[in-house]
Order: structure tokens, then sequence, then C-alpha cells
């Protein structure tokens, strides 16, 4: 019988209970080296704890992630470098790919994958360059730390249905959300053209159902 079958009253339904994903723990040899290289990143330095036994737990957050990353002495069994394919999500690659050029670390060019959904594994199938048409989902770039471990920035500017609350709109960093009002002031100029100056709506008003629709994979206003 499964959770959502069953009938005790004491036993909540599995979609009724909230799974936030906020860390994530990485295997590395050198714990030293690996907190200097993701603070150097400049990555939040939240916690760095010993215990006895040669024990020790650092913990890191990108800038505006709701995650964070654990790496440590005795924490897991996992061989060093063997995390692959940790995402980063950004709403801007290139001006990504630029920060953390700047920062010293070694960081692929940016590239979209051949057949266009998701990108291979390793180097198969990369074509240089963002997506061609730039769409949301489809441009990336990657980098590992000195272990090895891998990471992936994925450009998402419009998230697909059921992501994010249609009713609502929610942004990391201010960042991000200076990264939506200029996609929404593009929009509307383009929408302007279109209409000649439709002034149905204020333009606050309409970067606000722009941006809403944007995140929430909604049909954007025309």
């Amino acid at each position: 019988m499964t959770v959502q079958e069953t009938k005790h009253p004491k036993v909540a339904v599995l979609h009724d209970i909230d799974m936030k994903l906020e860390v994530v723990v990485i295997p590395v040899s050198d714990v030293d080296r690996a907190k200097s290289f993701y603070t150097g990143l400049g990555w939040r330095l939240d916690a760095d704890v010993s215990g006895t036994d040669d024990f020790r737990v650092v913990q890191v957050t990108p800038p505006g992630s709701p995650c964070s990353v654990i790496f440590g002495k005795n924490i897991t069994s996992a061989a060093p470098g063997s995390a692959q394919g940790l995402h980063l999500i950004v709403s801007d690659i290139e001006a990504a790919h630029g920060a953390l050029t700047g920062r010293g670390a070694e960081i692929s060019s940016i590239f979209h994958d051949v057949g266009g959904v998701f990108h291979h594994n390793g180097q198969e199938g990369r074509s240089a360059g963002p997506h061609p048409t730039r769409a949301s989902y489809g441009s990336f770039a990657s980098f590992s730390d000195p272990d090895g471990n891998g990471w992936i920035f994925q450009e998402v500017t419009t998230r697909l249905p059921g992501r994010i609350d249609a009713d609502g709109a929610t942004f990391a960093s201010a960042k991000d959300l200076a990264a939506a009002l200029r996609r929404a002031a593009s929009a509307h100029g383009e929408h302007e053209k279109r209409t000649g100056g439709d002034h149905s709506q204020t333009w606050p008003d309409w970067y606000a159902e722009y941006m809403v629709a944007e995140q929430s994979g909604s049909a954007l206003p025309s």
C-alpha cells in the first residue's frame, strides 16, 4: 500500500509535505583547499566545525542559493571528485561566466547541447556558444573544484509550468531581479512597437504581469 492509499489518519500524504533540498554533500580530499576554492568564488562561509575523531564539517552557500554545500572529513564515504552534474542556475550565463573567470576559476566556454534539450555526459555533444535562440534551460558552462567535483552553470530565464506558483514570483538576489526587469523592459519596448504605444496598462503593471508569467511558465503578455 502506498502512502497515498493508506487510510491511517496519522500518516501524511507526501504531496502535502514540503521537501526542500537545502544541503548537498560533496567529497573532497583536502578540506582547507576546498574551503579556499569555494570561498574564493565568493560563496558564503556558513560554518567550519571540528569534532573528535578527526571529524570536520564545512558549509558554504553559493550567492542567492537556498541550498548549501557541505564537505569535510568523515562525513561521506564517496570518493573525492565523484560528485558530478551539480547545477547552478543563473539568469545570465555570460555574466556568470565572466564573474567566475574574474575570480581566477577555470571554466569552460559557454556551450549548448547539439540535441538542444539537455547536456550530454562530459564533453560529448557540446556546441560552442549559447543556445542559438537563447532558449531558457539551453545554455551551459562547466567547471570543477580541485578534486574534480563537477559543476554546471545553466541559464534559466523562463520557468517551465509547475515550477513556480502561477500567482507569484521570487528572486534570489537583487541581481536576478534587475535582470528580470531588463528582460521585461525589452519585451515592453517590443510590445509598444506592435501596439503603437498602447497605454491601457501602466508600465509597472505590465512589467509585473510579464515577470510573474515568465517565472511561472504562463503565457507572456503580448
